[in-house]
């Protein structure tokens, strides 16, 4: 670490993350970069996550530990730990990934090397809840592009997973979005952001490892409405629209970014490509659109039926008093 402060900073937001915590940390030391701090905020866990984070604060003093008390939900604990960095650049990390030795070493070349990249990371490999490689994620096409425009469409393409947010990045490009939002698919807006800043870079090696397991938030929830409590914990039980907010977060995005008024326009005529086009599951987004007025009209018909099965019993239980 230099004598003033790290180029990097390295922020890792963790709630109830003991199982795959000690592996997470023991990669992140063992980089063959050492000029960086790293971060945690632990979002109030109740298992053996704040005993693991105190004695590695104890033996490495690039550790600065926080610990929320109270749960704030994810994306206020995603972005507690950028606010409270201060290095040049800065990479989220996951409790439950893997780095290979070189990541930050290769990210930190490419982005010295050329400042219109904002954001670099790695070819990604897929571990099971084991540390086994079950698999390889997909690259992207266009992230590399010089045009605004493509790089958006590539970026809001809904059938690809986002691991690319947990490259290294530009602080200052960082500090132009919204970060992460409270709401399902962020992270996919936040990158979208990102890329009508700069450029992204994917390396063609595989220096990182997204731990596929039974607790990952998709696992647990898919597209059930919990899913939006684990972003924002003062959503839980209310009536969501996830699709139509990532919808609405990509329209603002174009206009919160600085861009020409031609690019604006051609990043426009990209949202309208993503309602026909095929994405994720192989449904353009209009569909989608659809499953939140079908998932709302269900969970309100639901609470109403509920509400007259307990009118009913209180006013049976009534009679018999």
């Amino acid at each position: 670490m230099s004598d003033d402060k790290p180029r990097l900073s390295i922020g890792l937001p963790v709630f109830n993350g003991e199982n795959y915590l000690g592996e997470a940390l023991d990669s992140i030391l063992a980089q063959t970069y050492t000029d960086f701090e790293l971060i945690i905020s632990d979002n109030a866990s109740t298992d053996e996550t704040e005993e693991i984070c105190r004695a590695y604060a104890v033996r490495d003093e690039r550790i600065r530990y926080f610990r929320n008390e109270t749960n704030l939900g994810a994306a206020r604990n995603f972005n507690r730990v950028f606010e409270l960095s201060s290095g040049e650049y800065f990479k989220w990390a996951a409790h439950d990934d893997v780095l290979g030795p070189e990541f930050l070493s290769r990210c930190i070349l490419v982005l010295d090397q050329d400042p219109s990249i904002v954001l670099c990371h790695t070819k990604a490999g897929r571990i099971d809840e084991h540390g086994a490689l079950v698999g390889v994620y997909e690259g992207y096409q266009r992230i590399g592009s010089q045009k605004p425009y493509e790089r958006f469409l590539d970026l809001i393409r809904l059938g690809h997973t986002p691991q690319i947010v947990f490259g290294v990045v530009r602080a200052s490009a960082l500090e132009m979005t919204s970060l992460i939002g409270p709401y399902p698919a962020s992270d996919r807006v936040l990158l979208a952001q990102l890329g009508l800043i700069g450029r992204l870079y994917e390396i063609p090696e595989m220096l990182f490892y997204r731990r596929d397991h039974p607790q990952t938030t998709w696992q647990r929830w898919g597209d059930k409405p919990e899913r939006v409590a684990w972003y924002d914990s003062t959503k839980a039980g209310r009536i969501v629209f996830p699709y139509w907010r990532l919808c609405f977060e990509y329209f603002m995005s174009i206009n919160r970014i600085p861009l020409s008024w031609s690019d604006r326009l051609l990043c426009y005529v990209q949202m309208a490509r993503l309602f026909k086009q095929s994405g994720r599951q192989n449904r353009p987004m209009w569909r989608w659109l659809v499953v939140d007025l079908e998932g709302a009209a269900k969970q309100i018909w639901f609470r109403s039926r509920l509400s007259r099965e307990l009118a009913a019993m209180s006013r049976r239980s009534e009679e018999f008093s």
